[in-house]
């Protein structure tokens, strides 16, 4: 199911996400009516016991019920088996018990499906937003919205939203059967209730702000949490644990301390709450006494109307903790939709999928990550298919843009110039298509929390353990491996924190290799090994896997066998030619070879 594209976020936004389930909420509602109405037929029994049963007032009930009552031996029996009354009121509470016990069923069953969908749409929408938008948002502000944000949602969903429906409810049926029994009294109830709404109102708006700053510092404090326990290693290697720790008191401290004034607010609203309360029952109490002595209510209406007055009371004091967790949601949910409102990846109008074995053709490409800086500035090269190219540059000079922006990671506005897989623009080609079709080792591959064998399997979870093993040797990382305890079934722990940098890039290359992609891109992803071994995977490489390979590097001898070789300075290209072309011409290539020769030979 796709999320809802209005601009506006708020609470009614979620209502598509109840598809499918919006009959048992329904029934959940129908149930709390019946719950209410049972539960206010308790005072209404012991109104009719007091005026009728106990006393000689004439039976104010429906006709039928009067009639019933005549046919059992009216009121004699009534009084001689005091304890049908009593029962009476027993069976409007046992149908209050199991109509909220219904009610609660369907809710919960209805909430948490609801939920379910809410959780699956966020996730399946921030797996297909751009990598920008990822690189703009913090991981620990991600998981706080997708987890207690939509705890909160279903919090407000389970508990606040039908105590919504029945806090309207008590207050509707309070009155109406208040105004039944004596109008003058009811109206002075009446006046109880715009004080309590206006002060839950002032309370709502200025707990409304105070939340959403609370919701945000929160959201700060989970994503220093997690960026913490990503970088541990770098923590423990410049011994910043002090200064880590002193930094995360800080914030928990203003967490702390907005949670404490948001308290201050509550305490504040729950106390005026608790005095109009009581000073509510007191009036009604000294009023009701009055026109009892005035004959103007009868003594059950009385303690009737008493009974509905402090049922009364309760809604009105709850309204403001309603509105207060109607804000807590309302921030919520625009935090979401915040998230669901982000544009997802594009797709051309008729994404194409054509052959990826052609030549790759950068046509004056421009690119900047803003406005003020540019990266690549008229960038015009061909990649022939089937051979190597190389890449060599500074760091900043635009090597790993140029992968983002052939991965499409990046989108190349059309006016900034324009890149080709076999003369066909990559925006015209189907995104997943594409990426299926690219594989990419990074200089800092990602590990999932997995063995040997399934985080090299990921690039074909269904190779069998030879198949595995074979992508292993091209990558040289079977020996290491067979090294472990366990072998092929070692865990290599969270990012691969449990293998040295060199095994992790190998491992990941072998993850891309099995992956048989036509087009091959290394982007410094050999940085962490020797040369030995460099020189060991660039051989087992280029006698055994076929396509187009890009290598990125900074060492020149891993660009020697390259068939072309690109020089990149401050985003320009700078050279453009083979290993002896290059060395043979004044400029940046022959500086560094005759550098990295130098150092070599002092070595």
């Amino acid at each position: 199911m796709r999320h809802p594209t209005q601009k506006n976020s708020n609470i009614l936004r979620f209502y598509p996400f109840t598809k499918g389930f919006r009959g048992r909420f329904l029934l959940a509602v129908v149930l709390v009516i019946v719950a209410v109405v049972a539960n206010y037929m308790t005072p209404q029994v012991i109104r009719v016991t007091v005026d009728s049963v106990i006393n000689d007032t004439p039976f104010q009930l429906p006709g039928f019920l009067v009639a019933w009552i005549d046919a059992l031996g009216g009121r004699a029996v009534l009084r001689q088996h005091i304890v049908l009354c009593a029962l009476a009121s027993l069976a409007f509470a046992a149908v209050a018990g199991l109509a909220n016990y219904g009610s609660r069923m369907n809710l919960a069953k209805a909430c948490e499906g609801t939920v379910a969908r809410i959780r699956n749409t966020l996730f399946d929408h921030i797996q297909h937003l751009p990598y920008a938008w990822h690189n703009a948002h913090s991981t620990g502000d991600i998981i706080q919205r997708c987890t207690q944000d939509v705890d909160l949602i279903r919090n407000f969903v389970s508990d606040q939203l039908m105590e919504v429906v029945r806090t309207v409810l008590l207050i509707v049926v309070s009155l109406a059967l208040m105004f039944t029994m004596n109008v003058e009294l009811s109206l002075l109830v009446c006046c109880f209730v715009p004080v309590v709404t206006v002060s839950s109102l002032i309370f709502f708006v200025i707990t409304g702000r105070k939340f959403q700053t609370a919701d945000e510092t929160e959201g700060e404090l989970t994503a220093l949490v997690q960026e913490n326990l990503t970088g541990v290693r770098v923590v423990r290697a410049f011994g910043r644990e002090r200064y880590e720790i002193d930094r995360f008191n800080e914030k928990n401290q203003a967490f702390t301390d907005q949670w404490v004034n948001l308290g201050k607010i509550m305490g504040v609203n729950w106390g005026l709450g608790d005095f109009f309360a009581g000073f509510q029952v007191l009036v009604i109490l000294v009023a009701g006494v009055f026109f009892v002595e005035r004959g103007a209510l009868t003594a059950g209406e009385f303690l009737a109307f008493t009974a509905y007055n402090s049922m009364l009371v309760w809604p009105s004091r709850s309204l403001g903790r309603l509105l207060a967790e109607l804000s807590k949601t309302s921030i919520s949910s625009t935090r979401l939709f915040e998230i669901l409102d982000a544009q997802e990846e594009q797709n051309g109008e008729n994404p194409q999928h054509p052959p990826m074995d052609g030549d790759i053709v950068f046509d004056q490409v421009n690119f900047g990550y803003n406005q003020e800086t540019g990266v690549l500035h008229d960038v015009s090269f061909t990649i022939r298919a089937g051979t190597t190219f190389g890449i060599l540059g500074a760091t900043g000079s635009g090597k790993s843009t140029l992968v983002a922006l052939l991965d499409r990671l990046y989108e190349l506005p059309r006016e900034n110039g324009q890149i080709t897989i076999g003369g066909v623009d990559i925006r015209e080609i189907d995104l997943s298509y594409l990426r299926k079709n690219i594989g990419v080792v990074l200089q800092e591959p990602f590990l999932f929390s997995k063995t040997f064998r399934e985080s090299i399997a990921d690039g074909a979870p269904r190779a069998d353990l030879e198949t595995v093993r074979h992508y292993a040797r091209l990558a040289v990382i079977d020996d290491a491996i067979e090294h472990f305890a366990q072998g092929y079934e070692t865990p290599i722990g969270e990012r691969g924190v449990t293998i040295s940098g060199g095994q992790k890039q190998r491992v990941a290359i072998a993850r891309m290799l099995m992956q048989n992609t036509p087009i091959k891109i290394f982007d410094d992803s050999l940085s962490a090994v020797d040369m030995e071994t460099d020189a060991k995977i660039r051989q087992s490489i280029r006698q055994n896997v076929r396509g187009t390979t890009i290598l990125i590097a900074h060492r020149i001898t891993t660009l020697l066998s390259a068939d072309q070789i690109l020089v990149l300075d401050q985003g320009r290209v700078a050279q453009l030619g083979t290993h002896q072309e290059l060395i043979a011409q004044e400029g940046i290539y022959k500086r560094i070879y005759d550098m990295q020769r130098g150092n070599a030979e002092e070595a």
